[in-house]
C-alpha cells in the first residue's frame, strides 16, 4: 500500500460537489473509496468515515422534513445539516493532509 494524502484530501472535498451537481456529492467518494481501498494506505477508514457522514446526514434531513411542520424546527436543522456539510469535509480534509484521522461527529458508523 502506498499513501496518497492528496488523494484522500480529495475525496473529502468532494463531499462538495453536493452544491454543484446535487448527488455528486456522495457518488464520488463512493466510487473513490471503493476502487481504491485497497491500494491507498488508510483510503479504506477514511471513505468509511465519508460515508457514515453522508448517510448519517441524509437520514437527519429526512427527520427535519415532518419537524419542519412543528414550530419550524426542521428549518433550523436544515441550516445545522447545511453548515455540516461545507466545515466538516473541510477540517476533515486538512486532517487528512496532515495524516490525523477524519472525524465526523454524530455520524453514525453504518460500514
Amino acid at each position: 500500500m502506498k499513501r496518497n494524502n492528496q488523494l484522500l484530501v480529495l475525496t473529502h472535498l468532494s463531499q462538495l460537489l453536493d452544491f454543484v451537481t446535487g448527488i455528486g456529492g456522495f457518488i464520488v467518494p463512493l466510487i473513490i473509496w471503493a476502487v481504491k481501498k485497497d491500494e491507498i494506505l488508510h483510503m479504506d477508514e477514511h471513505g468509511k468515515a465519508i460515508l457514515n457522514f453522508r448517510i448519517t446526514m441524509f437520514l437527519y434531513l429526512l427527520i427535519c422534513i415532518p419537524l419542519v411542520l412543528f414550530f419550524g424546527l426542521g428549518l433550523l436543522g436544515f441550516l445545522v445539516i447545511g453548515a455540516a456539510y461545507i466545515i466538516f469535509p473541510i477540517l476533515n480534509a486538512i486532517k487528512a493532509s496532515n495524516n490525523e484521522e477524519p472525524s465526523y461527529p454524530f455520524s453514525i458508523k453504518f460500514l
